[in-house]
């Protein structure tokens, strides 16, 4: 007899040896037995988790002599001929290889004919996903009203790529990823049927690599099987497939805690010199600081951990902070996004194990911001008391004292102590207040030279008086008195500044005999003035 794999000889053939999917099986069993059969069902989900196996079921319990019955014979003609795939009313079809619209034109075309031996004419269409956008829309009548004796199953990974409206007249069930005990009881019957003796570390290993797909899980325990002479261990397979073992990893972070790196540093080189790729080995840290994160925060099961907890040390569980190793989880994840553009991948990851060394000193601003603020805390409650004494400073000769002689600094040792004085606050001194004087003029101009306008206006100050708690300022024309009074809170904060008076302060001006008799005399004034018929004032 032919070998045949795992995969194909463990493939269900009820509803109930479908594992990890009981939503689906409930379902269909009931749809079944109630007579509500649809004309189109949509199955999805992951690979490897039992999508056409499902579908060629459902075809068997549909066709089958004693059905529809949720429990086919299997051995019946109807069955058995479904069963090897040659029916001819149960028609698979891959979606990948038959893209085309004329693909689907023929379809259109059989299905007016009714099936030949069986109740029903099934069309399994696998990776639906794959057709063109033309075949799904020569599809949508068919689908939508067919035939009485037509059933479509589409089986499809990728169901976002299918289109709505093909969605929308099918009856959709979502298969999900297979737990990992689940997957580890099942490859546990598959070694005892073939009379293999299999460790269970090896068998949660294999669990963990499918990643919830069974199909997978079987393809990986045949690979297995080929070289572990009856016998399947972890460490066989660590050895063949190049892995880093769990304990490999332990001796590689022990070496760090104990603060022994360049053994570190070694072990990571053996691994490597083992034929351990440098991407296993970053995957394998990863997989180890996530493993140990999720510890810390109080996560036991293995199927979620993906590792036997038992398995790390104690004292390498208790080793980090939480942040620390997210750190860790961190530094790996970006090494692996890293090192297709490195000059040298194995530098890349020995500088990686070189950094681990500090991990367990590592502390982020927020932990020191929440240090500080017990700290504070504790200060204030009074639970941390200071030193009343400041701890001794070490002594450093300045380049002075290495001149002084020897002799000298005895003698200065020796002088007795200058007794501490306690001196008094040092007083800010406030300016006394007092009249503002023409002798302020030149300060008042200098605080405003910054403003050259302000600056003359300043200038032009002719008179100031000192009556009735009132400081007046003359100027010698009405355009400066009019500045000054747009300025007066400039004026009279630099008055107060120059000489502390903060009194009343008001402007006026004065425009002198000789200035406007100038005027009336000159010639060219009493020209202009004879032409426009006006007079000087």
């Amino acid at each position: 007899m032919a070998y045949e794999v795992t995969a194909t000889r463990k493939r269900p053939q009820l509803f109930d040896n479908l594992v990890g999917q009981e939503f689906v099986v409930s379902t269909i069993k009931n749809a079944i037995e109630q007579g509500r059969i649809a004309h189109a069902y949509l199955f999805s989900g992951p690979r490897g988790v039992g999508k056409t196996s499902s579908a060629r079921i459902l075809a068997r319990a549909l066709n089958c002599d004693s059905g529809p019955t949720p429990y086919p014979c299997g051995t019946c003609s109807n069955c058995t001929e479904i069963t090897r795939g040659n029916s001819v009313d149960v028609i698979e079809i891959d979606g990948a290889s038959n893209t085309s619209v004329n693909d689907i034109r023929q379809i259109k075309d059989e299905v007016l004919f009714p099936p030949q031996t069986s109740r029903y004419k099934i069309y399994i269409i696998d990776e639906v996903h794959m057709l063109s956008t033309s075949a799904f829309n020569a599809l949508l009548k068919t689908i939508e009203e067919p035939p009485a004796y037509i059933v479509f199953i589409f089986a499809t990974t990728e169901p976002q790529k299918v289109p709505a409206t093909i969605r929308s007249r099918c009856q959709q069930f979502h298969f999900r990823l297979i737990d990992l005990e689940t997957i580890k009881m099942c490859l546990s019957d598959a070694a005892r049927e073939l009379e293999i003796e299999a460790d269970d570390d090896a068998l949660f290993w294999i669990a963990k690599e499918s990643t919830g797909s069974l199909r997978d899980a079987y393809t990986l325990f045949d690979q297995v099987v080929s070289f572990s002479n009856g016998h399947i261990t972890l460490e066989q397979i660590s050895d063949k497939l190049g892995l880093v073992g769990i304990d490999q990893i332990n001796h590689v972070v022990s070496n760090l805690l104990g603060g022994k790196h360049k053994e570190a540093l070694l072990a990571v080189q053996s691994l490597l010199q083992n034929g351990v790729s440098i991407e296993q080995c970053i995957k394998d840290f990863t997989q180890y600081f996530r493993s140990l994160l999720l510890m810390k925060e109080g996560i036991t099961e293995e199927s979620i951990l993906g590792v036997q907890s038992d398995r790390i040390p104690s004292q390498i569980r208790n080793a980090y902070a939480k942040e620390q190793l997210e750190a860790g989880v961190e530094l790996f994840l970006t090494l692996y996004r890293d090192i297709r553009y490195s000059l040298n991948p194995r530098f890349e990851l020995e500088l990686a194990v070189s950094r681990l060394g500090s991990l367990p000193h590592l502390a982020s601003t927020t932990t020191l911001l929440k240090r500080l603020s017990q700290l504070k805390d504790d200060l204030l409650q009074g639970k941390v008391a200071l030193s009343a004494t400041a701890p001794p400073q070490p002594m450093v000769e300045t380049e002075r004292e290495k001149q002084i002689p020897r002799q000298a600094v005895v003698q200065e040792i020796q002088k007795p102590e200058a007794i501490p004085v306690n001196l008094p606050k040092q007083v800010v001194p406030v300016p006394v207040q007092r009249p503002f004087a023409k002798e302020d003029i030149p300060s008042l101009v200098g605080k405003l030279s910054n403003t050259p306008i302000l600056s003359q206006v300043a200038q032009s100050i002719k008179k100031i008086d000192n009556n009735d708690n009132q400081l007046t300022l003359t100027f010698t024309t009405k355009f400066c008195k009019n500045k000054a009074e747009e300025n007066q809170d400039k004026f009279r904060l630099l008055i107060k500044e120059i000489s502390g008076y903060s009194g009343k302060l008001s402007f006026a001006y004065i425009e002198t005999e000789e200035k406007t008799q100038g005027l009336k005399t000159d010639p060219v004034i009493n020209k202009i003035a004879s032409v426009f018929r006006g007079e000087i004032s």
